[in-house]
């Protein structure tokens, strides 16, 4: 390995070296043409020895060619900056004001300047360290230097994450929800926001203070089977197929006349048509936002919404209305459009968004609708005296072809996308292909495209889970080449985690950090210490990485989200017979029967050793105690999820999340990794009971009344 490469490569943030999560963990030694490459994304060229030298003399450089840095994050304790100036300025009179992001108001503090003694060439660095305290937020600087002025943001942290007084005093539960997945009878084969409402006002009637919820993020409008919530075109807004058509202000029951026996149908299917579905919304709301334009009342609080989502609203829809015109002649996204259309800056996008006006406002309009529904469930929260709430989902990544990059291609990374190295559950590896911040970029932008997903994110919810939380530190990314090895980028640890901390405080949302994966060492201690919780699962927390006993109740750990699995997970009826098991050999994900069958005689020592913590814990139902040993899975056992509710309602864990799929005794996935819709039907399982039966469920009632008697 080229040293001076490995150098350059540590300093600006290139792993040159890594270890993997696999059963069998591996190191890993990236090659130099590796390093190459994500040494020349992120803008030190590396090509030749020349060029190395050269990168390694611009990076050293680099702070000395401005006064002051792009942003400061700091804690509120110790709130200073450094300034690089001429050393013949060093005595100049100085002068500091600061602008209050949040108040609006202008704020004179106190501050002491100190001479580092760190010089380059002619210049010196200075330390300016405030002195006046200062809450928690976001600060323009403008610092004078003799007759010039220099300005910065200066960003001041708590010390922890935002936590209500209801975790301190005592544990709490709720469910661990997929939103699209509600049955109802009234809604049109997809679960809604009305739906959502309805679930906050049955969880006030049963004593849940929380509802998880996956991603509810905008999907491509011309693809509406690209389902993932993971896989979003924007971060920053809502999926317009959550919309209650019925629950639109303009509507009127003639609106649907001619197509109830198709809503009937959609709402009957077992799986989510979510073309049909989608489509059948869209011709309606259609109608409805022609309607709304009229009214004056309504119209007025559209233009403020869209005055108030500004810039990121305008370049979504114009993005939308874009990709609907261009998608059948442009193969490839939107990076095959004309140039002048490949970003919202130019002046053909100027004229475009005129001659579009009234297209782009119906996508405006989408936007519009959905927040007024979202935040009508929100409302309800505090109605039914929830203590949390909405827990919100933060997706790791956006879609490369999707209007977060197209917005601001620059601050993502190019020619690559997210991914993992190996681990336990795929061997293999995973590209997700993902657009992923660019780490230099992302500093020179103040952080804005990260603060700003935040923010979104955390509206209207009382938690939010960042998934993959491992990328505040660092991301696995792989080359757009298959074929190509990966490597980790880092980004700065310290300033991320603060940035969560400001917004933590600022929505006053509980922060959640879901961290599967390849976690490295010290990690969970510092999220910790920032007061994010972790998350945990049941099938995870054994001895012995997994081949062990199951840890009881009293052994695990209290600053958790706690949960029997994910999305991602068989749930336990399909776990216990191993319907998960033949379902990967059939697909091909197991490659052998020999593989199979080892699988299954694991899951048999699992099971066994399930029964045992559970018997040990004391959780089965006194009304209907384990009756054998159901070794070979011939029986499901009678009561076991009443028991597993109770073993996971009884751990230390400060929330517990219940996951209505195994309350309803499903056998199968919600999604199975690695695996597209040609394969198995990810994301469009609905529940097998409809939600306004639920309450009235002998199901429902014993595994709450298992949960109650432990919190």
């Amino acid at each position: 390995m080229n040293e001076k490469l490995y150098d350059l490569a540590y300093k600006i943030g290139v792993a040159a070296e890594y270890r993997d999560a696999g059963l069998y963990s591996d190191n890993h030694r990236v090659s130099d043409d590796t390093l190459k490459f994500f040494t020349n994304i992120l803008g030190f060229k590396a090509d030749s020895s020349a060029d190395v030298e050269q990168s390694l003399k611009r990076f050293e450089n680099k702070r000395w060619q401005r006064t002051l840095d792009s942003i400061y994050v700091r804690n509120h304790k110790h709130i200073e900056f450094d300034a690089i100036v001429d050393s013949s300025k060093t005595d100049s009179d100085f002068a500091l004001t600061l602008f209050n992001q949040q108040t609006q108001k202008r704020e004179d503090v106190s501050f002491i300047v100190n001479i580092s003694g760190d010089t380059h060439g002619k210049y010196s660095k200075l330390i300016i360290e405030i002195t006046t305290p200062l809450a928690t937020g976001y600060y323009d600087i403008n610092l004078k230097v003799g007759n010039d002025v220099y300005k910065s943001i200066l960003a001041v942290a708590p010390d922890q994450c935002y936590q209500p007084e209801s975790l301190e005093r005592k544990k709490l539960w709720g469910y661990a929800l997929q939103l699209y997945s509600l049955r109802s009878k009234r809604n049109w084969g997809v679960g809604d926001f009305t739906d959502l409402r309805n679930f906050i006002k049955l969880c006030g009637k049963s004593g849940a203070d929380i509802i998880g919820l996956n991603p509810i993020n905008v999907p491509n409008h011309c693809f509406p089977e690209e389902a993932s919530p993971y896989l979003s075109i924007s971060r920053l807004f809502l999926n317009p197929i959550y919309i209650d058509v019925e629950k639109v202000p303009e509507f009127k029951t003639a609106d649907i006349t001619a197509i109830k026996d198709e809503i009937a149908r959609l709402n009957r299917s077992e799986t989510i048509l979510y073309t049909e579905v989608y489509t059948l919304k869209m011709k309606v709301l259609e109608k409805l936002y022609s309607r709304m334009l009229k009214d004056e009342k309504r119209f007025s609080a559209y233009q403020k919404f869209c005055n108030d989502k500004g810039d990121d609203l305008d370049n979504l829809a114009a993005f939308q209305c874009l990709y609907e015109q261009k998608w059948q002649n442009h193969w490839g996204g939107w990076r095959s459009w004309e140039k002048e259309y490949q970003n919202p800056h130019t002046a053909a996008m100027q004229k475009y968004k005129k001659a579009n006006a009234s297209r782009i406002g119906f996508f405006k309009f989408l936007q519009f609708e959905a927040w007024r529904q979202f935040n009508l469930a929100a409302t309800e929260v505090s109605k039914q005296g929830l203590k949390i709430g909405i827990y919100r989902d933060l997706a790791v990544g956006v879609g490369q072809d999707s209007a977060e990059l197209w917005s601001d291609d620059g601050a993502y990374l190019k020619s690559c996308g997210a991914g993992a190295p190996p681990d336990a559950f795929f061997p293999a590896g995973q590209r997700w292909n993902l657009g992923a911040f660019h780490p230099v970029e992302l500093k020179e932008r103040a952080y804005t495209p990260f603060i700003k997903i935040l923010r979104a994110a955390a509206e209207g919810a009382g938690a939010l889970r960042i998934d993959h939380v491992m990328s505040l530190m660092r991301l696995f990314v792989l080359p757009e080449t298959n074929g190509k090895e990966g490597t980790y980028i880092y980004y700065n640890f310290d300033d991320m985690l603060n940035i969560v901390a400001i917004e933590s405080y600022l929505n006053k949302c509980i922060i959640v950090g879901e961290s599967i994966g390849n976690v490295p060492e010290g990690f969970l201690d510092k999220i910790a210490a920032k007061n994010i919780y972790s998350m945990s699962v049941l099938w995870a927390e054994r001895w012995d990485s997994g081949w062990g006993d199951f840890k009881q109740p009293y052994q695990y750990p209290e600053k958790v989200f706690s949960s029997v699995g994910t999305h991602d997970m068989a749930p336990l009826k399909m776990w216990w017979f191993g319907y998960d098991i033949s379902l990967s050999r059939k697909l091909g994900i197991m490659k052998n029967d020999e593989e199979m069958n080892n699988a299954y005689h694991k899951r048999e020592t699992d099971r066994w050793k399930l029964l045992k913590a559970l018997d040990e814990a004391g959780v089965w139902p006194e009304d209907n105690p384990r009756h054998g040993d159901y070794i070979y899975g011939e029986n499901y056992p009678e009561g076991i999820e009443e028991a597993v509710h109770r073993y996971m309602a009884k751990t230390n864990s400060t929330v517990f999340l219940l996951q209505p799929e195994d309350i309803f005794q499903v056998e199968q996935l919600q999604n199975l990794p690695g695996t597209d819709r040609d394969k198995h039907p990810n994301w469009r399982r609905k529940l097998p009971i409809n939600l306004e039966d639920m309450e009235y469920d002998i199901a429902y009632i014993r595994n709450l009344t298992a949960i109650k008697k432990e919190r």
